[in-house]
């Protein structure tokens, strides 16, 4: 999703080293080459925010409000699999006929589908996507476009490859380093039945939010003022027996999803939220849309409106949105960091099982 309008979906990236100052002109050297070069094996390459056919990579058009705003282009030729089946099966009965055959090996049939695919590949036209960064070069930091892991992957090893700079994903791992100089595997878990569970720090998190969102929610930050948090279905709860085959419990429906029976009984049994609707507002500002707590990905989150008038204006204020968002966020996993703390710990799981018991189930 783009940066300048609408929602955006975006993982937090800190920078590691120094930027150079002739980054822009690092990003179109390796800028994407033609599509008409195009083959069936994926190029990548760079592109201006402005569409993915713009490789006039320079200050000006990659300036977004003061920061870059690029696009990594992966471009391919594909035969669509019908299509490509029925050309090989035409093949292989041109070649038995010819051959006086009535069956075909392993060996040949690949052969064939090689022949097919170097004879059709350039007749396809190229399938182009892009994975859009903002970057903020006086912060470090990058807001990457992406939510799956091998898109953000994939991203990760262009940029770097391009710019030699290392990039570090904001998620629990590096923010417990930061906050309390932990690892995930001693911090401790927010087991709500009284069983000790495996630390699942994300999820522990969102739990947190929800139990703060019920339960306080306001949160006062220096220089950015006063903030509220809400959180909002739909909710997916999962458990540290996930992967034994327990499987999500999704709840989308009915007039409260959050005080549903079905919220209380996934509670009871140790799920967590993986995934829900979160809501920060500032006064009149508003930030909302689905936090992926596992991977520390927010997806399609709308920011507050903004009232410039002109382009760059416009394109500063949501560069700021983003800013104060990520600022917010940070500050709230620092109170439920601090939550967990070993003076702490004991009196916080207790108000979350007290709040989790006592929770009405319509």
């Amino acid at each position: 999703m783009p940066f300048d309008r609408g929602s955006v979906t975006f993982a937090i990236f800190e920078i590691n080293g120094e930027i150079p100052e002739n980054i822009v002109d690092l990003f179109a050297a390796g800028k994407a080459g033609a599509l008409d070069a195009v083959t069936d094996e994926p190029e990548q390459g760079w592109v201006t925010g402005h569409h993915l056919l713009d490789t006039a990579i320079d200050g000006e058009s990659v300036d977004f409000g003061g920061s870059y705003c690029l696009t990594l282009r992966q471009s391919v030729r594909r035969i669509p699999a019908s299509l490509l089946n029925a050309l090989c099966r035409r093949e292989e009965g041109a070649f038995m006929r010819a051959n006086n055959r009535d069956r075909i090996s392993g060996k040949d049939r690949r052969e064939i589908r090689e022949e097919v695919v170097e004879k059709n590949i350039q007749k396809m036209p190229p399938t182009i996507s892009g994975v859009q960064m903002l970057l903020e070069p006086h912060e470090k930091l990058l807001y990457v476009g992406a939510s799956s892991q091998s898109k953000l992957d994939l991203f990760v090893e262009c940029f770097t490859r391009t710019t030699k700079l290392d990039l570090l994903q904001v998620n629990p791992e590096l923010l417990l380093e930061r906050f309390c100089n932990c690892t995930a595997s001693s911090f401790p878990g927010l087991d709500l039945t009284g069983i000790p569970e495996e630390s699942a720090v994300g999820r522990d998190f969102l739990m947190y939010l929800w139990y703060y969102s019920e339960t306080t929610g306001k949160l006062s930050l220096p220089d950015y003022g006063d903030f509220d948090l809400m959180i909002e279905a739909p909710l997916v709860f999962s458990g540290d027996d996930e992967g034994r085959g327990a499987g999500e419990a999704v709840l989308k429906k009915g007039a409260s999803p959050l005080r549903s029976a079905e919220a209380k009984a996934a509670i009871s049994v140790g799920k967590k939220l993986k995934k829900a609707k979160l809501t920060i507002t500032r006064g009149n500002e508003i930030w909302n849309g689905t936090f992926d707590a596992d991977n520390f990905v927010f997806c399609s989150f709308k920011l507050p409106e903004g009232e410039a008038m002109n382009e760059y204006e416009r394109c500063s204020e949501r560069v700021e949105a983003l800013g104060v968002f990520r600022a917010a966020i940070m500050a709230y996993f620092r109170l439920f960091v601090d939550a967990m703390s070993e003076g702490k710990l004991a009196e916080t799981r207790q108000a979350l099982r007290q709040w989790a018991g006592d929770r009405d189930a319509v």
